[in-house]
């Protein structure tokens, strides 16, 4: 059997920058060794060259299964050249490079890896479910697709998501709300102005009043508060005619409690007539207390092994559990995974080497107490 290190490079060698994607064959290395071992595995399809898994094992009516969520798309390598081929799977001091290395394709090698050397003793336990998605760097439309297909997603007691925090527990992230505001006018020659109504000064008009906008929500102890940011603005299509159309894009980060469509109808409100407001993404915050006594069994996992410490914190990005946590039934969900933060999808981006072993221990441990192995 592969080590969790090895498979890791096994992943990183497929080419799954998305867009298009292409997942399918990274899918497929899993899911041969995954059935071999014991698991009920399903490949759904998920476009051309695309596809999604859910592996199945164990089960029991007296508790449910615990699960593990990773996405095998990664983002694009990016405008600077890189030093290394982004998918040879080269290690050198340590370290493995390659697009997806830390994002996130060494998480998911390594619980793939726990749940291979696992497999024979999960019979007659809670057992396991994975997740492996295509799709989540571009707004988590694989797991969208799983949580709306025709078989739905099973139930689950506990959630891991191999996101790369650096082997560190965090209970959670901010939810994203994503929203294009688009404003009309009517066309006109540019020498003669007042013949048209200019579309750019309405969008012009909403971004400043943005600038302003209050969510009047109280802060979160550990998210903070939400953010509204305008991270787009576009309109017209040549200087001297009259713009009849504008659009900003709208990037708003949410925290429990907040409800988006209650947001999109209070800033519809505020923009006021001249901004129609449509949705690009919808993806809910996602928090688990601290005081969670299956949260406190991963710290103090993480602790034993990885010696990480200090109060659970949040991911400043968002995962595949905005989709999943509710979707499984709303479990306790734990976001842990051996890649670097800030090298997530960075120019040579690696992942240790050690946080990869360590995330494997971590993940047994986990397994083994959900289990009682």
């Amino acid at each position: 059997m592969k080590s969790s290190v090895e498979l890791t490079r096994d992943l990183v060698r497929f080419n799954t920058i998305n867009p298009p994607g292409a997942e399918r064959a990274c899918a497929e290395a899993l899911a041969g060794p995954l059935e071999n071992a014991g698991f009920a595995v399903d490949t759904i399809p998920f476009g051309e060259g695309r596809a999604q898994l859910v592996a199945r094992i164990g089960g029991s009516p007296e508790r449910p299964p615990i699960a593990f969520t990773g996405h095998l798309d990664t983002v694009p390598l990016g405008a600077q050249p890189w030093s290394v081929d982004p998918h040879a799977a080269e290690i050198a001091d340590g370290r493995l490079y390659g697009r997806g290395s830390s994002d996130m394709k060494s998480g998911v090698a390594a619980f793939v890896t726990v749940c291979l050397e696992l497999a024979g003793k999960l019979a007659g336990t809670p057992g396991v479910v994975l997740i492996i998605t295509a799709g989540e760097e571009t707004g988590c439309t694989g797991a969208a697709a799983l949580a709306g297909g025709a078989k739905g997603l099973p139930q689950a007691g506990a959630l891991v998501v191999a996101e790369p925090t650096g082997n560190r527990p965090l209970a959670g992230h901010k939810g994203a709300l994503w929203l294009d505001a688009v404003t009309r006018g009517v066309t006109a020659h540019g020498s003669m102005p007042d013949k048209g109504i200019n579309a750019v000064y309405k969008a012009a008009r909403a971004v400043t009043a943005l600038q302003d906008f209050d969510f009047n929500v109280a802060r979160h102890d550990v998210l903070g508060a939400p953010t509204l940011n305008v991270g787009t603005i576009a309109g017209g299509l040549n200087i001297n005619s009259v713009p009849d159309r504008a659009a900003i894009g709208i990037d708003i980060r949410t925290i429990p409690g907040q409800n988006h469509a209650g947001i999109r109808d209070q800033l519809a409100s505020y923009l006021g007539a001249d901004v129609e407001l449509g949705t690009r993404l919808d993806a809910q915050s996602v928090w688990t207390s601290p005081d969670d006594a299956w949260i406190g069994t991963v710290v103090r996992i993480a602790r034993e092994i990885a010696g990480v410490g200090g109060e659970v914190g949040a991911a400043p990005y968002f995962t595949d559990a905005s989709i999943l946590t509710p979707a499984m039934g709303g479990p306790p969900t734990a976001i842990i995974g051996p890649g670097e933060l800030e090298l997530a999808h960075q120019t040579d981006e690696y992942c240790l080497v050690s946080r990869i072993e360590q995330a494997t221990e971590i993940y047994s441990a986990i397994i083994r107490d959900w289990c009682a192995l």
